[in-house]
């Protein structure tokens, strides 16, 4: 999304739907208290809760005329800040989503919107679910990502999945651990805000573990969602894998997708593939300069990356020494 618009417009929206979503938070935490995505705001003709709340944002409204506040004898908007220019590069940028996902829908190809920082997330998140409204209405095409490495990862994909519900289309999501917890931590002791990573490796797996478990029942409800499990743990595709047969969701159905890198754990896809998984392999394309630095951040965010790689390693050896003694050493399998 970072390619389709300018990151410093990207930095201000998100900071504006962040101030919008807690200005909610801070009405209706003076009715009930209760956490963010169950509170309800009570109105004298009406309730609506932060699903409806965030709506009020879209391409329709003046992003800056809202949140407006009495000052002398006078109303101004809190978010003053925020352009009638930048509204516009906002609906620029959307513009240019909107080729890609027609493009995709148009080649029966799904669109996946990689996510960034979660200084830039939130308006990254908006904009696909823009998207989302308008081009899954028929079938998953357009996928926004979750990294679940971060402490709101599953109420974001709650509340996403509840608004799909009410909305009526087609909820679709990339499952990731995350890339950036270096970064994303020294950011907030810099700025003095709450750490918003998991503690460690295993709080974040269990955060993963759940936001699958919850994609996958509603796919078993009512065989419109969509997932991609975008990742090189052996013990999470075991888990989804089993999860799958508990609930009854066959290869076949095209529901759960499988992903990893382009030349790392091929003993995980391609089982998968043999056994009728969809499984695709991501190929990071560019400059080796632009591509060695995420490819970095794939290791980083898998502490058992390099004791996958040892693993990789043996097998290779393995299958050296196989070919070696049977006389295939230039043996190409028939697929």
């Amino acid at each position: 999304m970072t390619a389709l618009g300018r990151p410093q417009l990207l930095l201000r929206f998100s900071e504006v739907l962040v101030k919008w979503q807690r200005f909610f938070t801070f009405l209706a935490s003076q009715q009930d208290g209760m956490e963010a995505s169950e509170q309800r705001l009570e109105l004298t003709q009406l309730c609506i809760d932060i699903l409806d709340w965030n709506s009020l944002i879209d391409d329709r409204a003046n992003t800056s005329d809202l949140l407006l506040a009495p000052n002398l004898d006078k109303l101004e908007p809190l978010l003053k800040n925020f352009t009638i220019e930048d509204e516009n590069q906002i609906k620029r940028t959307l513009e240019r989503l909107d080729v890609l996902a027609k493009c995709a829908l148009e080649n029966g190809v799904r669109l996946m919107v990689d996510a960034e920082q979660t200084y830039f997330q939130p308006a990254i998140s908006k904009l696909t679910l823009d998207s989302q409204r308008i081009y899954n209405r028929e079938k998953p095409v357009v996928f926004n990502t979750y990294q679940c490495y971060l402490k709101e990862a599953y109420k974001n994909v709650t509340m996403d999945v509840e608004l799909s519900r009410r909305e009526g289309w087609c909820f679709a999501a990339k499952l990731v651990r995350g890339a950036y917890m270096y970064q994303e931590r020294e950011r907030a002791k810099e700025f003095r805000y709450e750490d918003p990573i998991n503690p460690n490796y295993e709080s974040t797996s269990t955060m993963y573990h759940r936001c699958l478990d919850f994609v996958l029942d509603e796919i078993a409800l009512n065989r419109k969602a969509n997932v991609m499990v975008a990742s090189h743990n052996e013990d999470t595709i075991k888990y989804t894998l089993k999860r799958m047969n508990e609930l009854g969701l066959l290869p076949a159905e095209n529901k759960v997708f499988f992903g990893q890198l382009l030349g790392m754990c091929d003993q995980i896809s391609f089982p998968l593939g043999q056994a009728g998984f969809p499984v695709y392999k991501y190929v990071p394309y560019g400059p080796v300069s632009e591509v060695m630095p995420y490819l970095s951040r794939r290791a980083q965010e898998n502490r058992g990356f390099m004791k996958g790689a040892q693993k990789e390693r043996e097998l290779l050896w393995k299958e050296l020494k196989r070919r070696l003694v049977s006389g295939e050493l230039l043996y190409r399998p028939v697929y």
